[in-house]
């Protein structure tokens, strides 16, 4: 147990410190159960932390929310995956890079140690304005890291990554400009979002 986190730890540091020279060694093996496995587990420990930070702040817990911390958050992990991984296969066609499914996947899963973060963070959004501030920072962490894999792990020309990321970043900016926001925003906080249309 020990050795797996330390293992955790030294991954989650060489891709933080280091994104080029980590998303450079991802290769297609046949092993796309462990990209899975990956996402619902990092899915799991994400749903069970929100669920133990609404029972410290003495949130009454149910039984459907013990339901959708231990199935719903990590089935919609593996869900997202593989989502996000048929845009980053959009993205790597447009920018002349990788055309491979499980290189994407796995990509995509070697940083899914941020999910659960993210959804700490966001539940620690306690108004509108900490609201704004947590989700713009996420939401642009998030277009660094995609714009990591693009260029170094689905090996996408840079100027055209580049190009792609900044309509990705638009797209986003429109959507915090208009209504859609609130949509967004209950993804991440319900109880914060209310706040924002009071």
């Amino acid at each position: 147990m020990k050795n797996k986190i330390k293992s955790c730890l030294s991954h989650i540091s060489h891709l933080v410190n280091n994104p080029k020279y980590y998303f450079t060694k991802i290769i297609a093996d046949g092993d796309m159960d462990g990209a899975m496995l990956k996402a619902f587990m990092y899915g799991m420990l994400g749903g069970m932390s929100v669920l133990a930070i609404k029972l410290i702040g003495g949130a009454t817990i149910t039984l459907s929310s013990v339901f959708s911390a231990i199935i719903m958050v990590p089935v919609l992990a593996v869900t997202l995956l593989f989502i996000i991984g048929g845009l980053l296969m959009l993205v790597s066609e447009i920018t002349g890079g990788e055309r491979d499914w499980e290189i994407a996947i796995k990509g995509l899963a070697s940083v899914f140690f941020i999910y659960p973060i993210i959804l700490i963070i966001n539940s620690f959004a306690f108004n509108c304005i900490s609201l704004w501030i947590i989700s713009l920072l996420v939401d642009a962490y998030i277009l660094f890291l995609f714009y990591n894999i693009s260029l170094y792990c689905m090996k996408g020309k840079k100027s055209n990554v580049m190009i792609v990321i900044g309509v990705i970043a638009l797209f986003i900016l429109t959507i915090y400009a208009t209504d859609y926001r609130t949509g967004w925003f209950m993804l991440k906080n319900t109880s914060a979002t209310l706040s924002c249309l009071i």
